[in-house]
Formats: structure tokens, C-alpha cells, sequence
């Protein structure tokens, strides 16, 4: 039973003595969470501030730093290194970015098909044009929407 305990002992402890082999150290961990939070509060900051005016420049810095992020939690978390591993490092990378492109890929369009089909609903009182245009049933919905905070060009119906 000991000998059964030694060989696993051996097997997890790299050459030099320490257990390297599948877990990241603290320090190593805490900078991938580091980045990983910046990478999140950037696109979430510029969202809620409206910094940037252009939608689709607005996009692609999304999608940015949703791509450095994957690449982060490839990284730091799942310990995707550019050492040779009996030359799984090249397929496994190659995974990671077809599964990359598929995920933004995907994102996208599923957020382009739910804003192109969904229809607004009619008890809630307003619409939301192409353009970006706001119209509202009633001038009491449009201040609602105001002091929601809600920015852009509302108008009421009928008063266009």
C-alpha cells in the first residue's frame, strides 16, 4: 500500500522537487483573476459611462477584450504553455482558437438575431426604432424612462 503512495508521490513532483506539474502557483493565479476582472470591468465601464459613441467600435472593443480574456483563462487557469507536452501544445492551441472564433462568432450573432427579431412588448409602452429612436405611447412612459436614466432620442407617439 506505502509503494502505491510513493508512486503517486513521485509521479505529481516535478524534477526539481515541486508539484508543477497541475496547478498553477498563488501568485500566478491571482494575476490571471487580476486580469481577468480588468478584462471585464473595461467593456462593463464603457458600456454604463456611454464613453464610446460608435456601436460597432463599442463592439469590437467587446470583443477584444472578450478574446484577451479567453486567452487569459487559457493561461493562467487551464495552464496552456508553449512547452512541448508530446506535441499536444500545437492541437490544443488550435482548439482554443477555433473554439475562440466560434464563441465570438456565435455571441454576435445570436445578439444580432434577438435585437433583429424580438419583438418589443406591447404592454410595456414603447418601442425601439432602428435607429436607435425611442417611441413612446404616452408622455408619462417617456419621463419613466428618463429618470430610469434611460439616454438617446425619446419621443412620444404622435408627437414626432
Amino acid at each position: 500500500m506505502s509503494s502505491a503512495n510513493e508512486h503517486v508521490s513521485h509521479e505529481s513532483h516535478g524534477h526539481d522537487g515541486h508539484d508543477g506539474h497541475g496547478h498553477g502557483s498563488f501568485k500566478a493565479l491571482m494575476t490571471g483573476f487580476g486580469l481577468a476582472a480588468v478584462l471585464t470591468i473595461i467593456p462593463f465601464g464603457l458600456v454604463m459611462a456611454d464613453a464610446i459613441t460608435s456601436k460597432s467600435f463599442l463592439i469590437a472593443v467587446i470583443m477584444i477584450c472578450a478574446a484577451a480574456q479567453i486567452l487569459v483563462h487559457l493561461k493562467y487557469f487551464l495552464l496552456l504553455s508553449s512547452q512541448q507536452e508530446e506535441g499536444w501544445t500545437m492541437a490544443s492551441s488550435l482548439l482554443a482558437l477555433i473554439l475562440l472564433l466560434i464563441v465570438l462568432a456565435g455571441s454576435l450573432w445570436v445578439m444580432h438575431n434577438m435585437n433583429a427579431y424580438m419583438m418589443p412588448l406591447p404592454e410595456s409602452g414603447y418601442t425601439y426604432l432602428d435607429d436607435g429612436t425611442i417611441v413612446c405611447a404616452t408622455p408619462e412612459i417617456a419621463q419613466q424612462l428618463r429618470d430610469a436614466g434611460v439616454t438617446g432620442n425619446i419621443v412620444v407617439q404622435g408627437q414626432q
